[in-house]
């Protein structure tokens, strides 16, 4: 399994955490990842809007292209997780979801987290890191 990178958008479509698993990626700036959190938030916010389907209540979920997949996982507060992964991974929606009970477990049960404000919490990074790394 190959993860390249790990986004997590809070409900009005705010990066409050990046992390890259893959050192061939090439590097972009801060203010990139914060301008591509941004367009996400509002294509899925249309893309939602637009779905054929009557109260899907969903958006943009699955992004393929020849040189990555883009998984998102929307949480029931808004919060967004978007996994970075090799075009041909299987089974990225299992692997979005354990993230997104890692930060469950520490990152909203740390009482020193205020909410939508970027995550700083080197438990949910080490854990994360744990889970990711073998699978590569």
């Amino acid at each position: 399994m190959v993860i390249l990178s790990l986004l997590i958008l809070n409900k009005a479509g705010g990066l409050i955490f990046q992390r890259d698993f893959n050192e061939g990626l090439k590097k972009l700036s801060s203010n990139d990842y914060l301008v591509l959190a941004g367009t996400f938030h509002g294509v899925h916010a249309i893309t939602s809007r637009i779905s054929p389907v009557r109260d899907s209540g969903g958006g943009l979920e699955v992004l393929e292209s020849d040189r990555f997949r883009m998984q998102c996982f929307q949480t029931l507060t808004g919060t967004k997780f978007l996994i970075f992964a090799e075009p041909n991974q299987p089974n990225i929606d299992v692997v979005v979801k354990r993230v997104y009970e890692l930060y469950a477990d520490y990152v909203m049960k740390n009482p020193f987290y205020q909410i939508e404000m970027p995550i700083r919490c080197e438990a949910f990074e080490r854990n994360l890191v744990a889970y990711i790394k073998p699978k590569q």
